[in-house]
């Protein structure tokens, strides 16, 4: 069943297809400039770092209910082994990890949503093949560095947490930009807060999933018209879950991905980050955030620090 007139629409008004080449695989990162970020520096005061990924662990947000995607497997490969055969000199122990690319904190590749057999900057969807992404995989991301900006919508709403599957829309974004008393500039990277992640760290790996607020199709023209490079959030689903429309299933990921080359991420843990931006009262940081270089790659794991 072909998608609705109305996503079409949108998708028209926000396509950067052809925005930085044809051959681009970029997307909106290509707008962190070196003058971005010069200004991500600048904000840089106390050296203060935050850490914003999850343990990489098999007590993960994975449950299964995604195939493929499952929590982080370690294993021991050696144990105090002696490389010369002699345990009185240098032994050295091993591990290996078998784990979903996007199992935990993570980027999506542009090329991990297609529809209408395209992707990102109208290369085909036969592009991803059984060898991963040939157009658009996670490596071609490259350095993520930029000026971070905490949308504490949950905060801004006066809750801890937004009530699972509320749709957050330009205003819940605007009064967000407005707690943090500053202006959306051209390649920043939007963290974008509704506190859905206190349900993971309760234990409740089901409750974190569904239902849960995230970004709704009304906020893709303004992410589109301020020239964000990325978008984050701290939920499973990135977007409003269950979605806003039967007929629609997990449209802003087309639209981001797919249309306008917006780099989405998931499961960015902020609440230390969050607590203590209220308490500085500074809600924009130098941001870290460049994912694992996995050639050909859907997604990357990351552990984003905000340096403030």
């Amino acid at each position: 069943m072909s998608l609705p007139d109305e996503f079409h629409e949108l998708a028209r008004k926000v396509n950067n297809w052809g925005r930085w080449g044809q051959s681009d695989e970029r997307g909106t990162v290509n707008l962190i400039t070196p003058e971005a970020v010069r200004r991500a520096a600048a904000t840089v005061r106390s050296g203060r770092r935050l850490a914003l990924g999850l343990p990489l662990s098999s007590g993960g947000p994975q449950t299964g209910a995604l195939p493929g995607r499952i929590n982080p497997l370690r294993t021991m490969v050696s144990l105090n082994e002696p490389i010369t055969g002699d345990p009185a000199q240098a032994c050295f122990s091993d591990d290996v990890v078998v784990m979903g690319l996007q199992a935990a904190t993570h980027w999506d590749a542009l090329a991990h949503a297609s529809y209408d057999n395209r992707i990102y900057n109208g290369f085909g969807a036969q592009t991803i093949t059984a060898a991963g992404a040939g157009r658009c995989g996670i490596d071609k991301i490259g350095p993520l560095v930029g000026r971070g900006v905490l949308l504490d919508v949950a905060r801004a709403r006066g809750v801890d947490v937004l009530p699972g599957g509320h749709a957050i829309t330009v205003n819940d974004l605007e009064c967000a930009v407005d707690l943090a008393g500053l202006r959306i500039e051209a390649g920043d990277i939007l963290l974008v807060r509704t506190g859905q992640i206190t349900v993971l760290h309760r234990g409740d790996r089901l409750g974190y999933m569904a239902p849960a607020a995230g970004l709704s199709m009304l906020t893709v023209e303004w992410l589109h018209r301020h020239n964000v490079a990325a978008v984050a959030t701290d939920t499973m689903t990135f977007e409003v879950f269950p979605g806003e429309r039967p007929d629609l299933y997990l449209p802003v990921h087309l639209l981001h991905l797919v249309e306008m080359g917006l780099t989405q991420g998931q499961n960015f843990d902020l609440e230390e980050l969050a607590a203590d931006c209220a308490s500085d009262g500074r809600y924009d940081f130098l941001l870290e955030a460049t994912p694992q270089p996995f050639s050909a790659g859907l997604g990357a794991p990351v552990n984003p620090v905000a340096v403030k």
